[in-house]
């Protein structure tokens, strides 16, 4: 019912800077919340980056000052602007959004990921 495409991912060195771009296509009556997931080789999965419905984005400490999070409602789209990029930021950054497609409720869907590698 619903797809989420990202674009964006790629290769960069250490202090550049990526953009991030995920559209959510489908059955969408409304979207609850969108934001950016990464995961890095050997640990777990964390939120980068989240924004609610009618809420301010929230980041994780280890990306503030350094990543923005924007979204548009009326295009169902989110974007990570990424700076100042750091070897750490490395991962597969995943886009999520919780969408109702019915009125019988809403469901959490996951893009593919984008690999991310900072490196030089």
């Amino acid at each position: 019912q619903v797809q989420l495409l990202e674009s964006g991912g790629g290769l960069v060195e250490p202090g550049g800077s990526l953009r991030l771009s995920c559209a959510a296509s489908g059955r969408i009556f409304s979207v609850n919340a969108m934001g950016w997931y990464r995961q890095a080789p050997g640990k777990e999965r964390e939120s980068v980056a989240f924004k609610y419905s009618g809420g301010s984005p929230k980041y994780t400490d280890s990306v503030k000052g350094r990543f923005t999070l924007s979204t548009d409602t009326a295009k169902n789209t989110v974007l990570l602007e990424m700076s100042s990029l750091k070897p750490e930021d490395t991962a597969v950054y995943y886009c999520y959004a919780s969408v109702r497609s019915s009125w019988s409720g809403s469901r959490d869907y996951w893009g593919q990921g984008t690999q991310v590698t900072v490196s030089s």
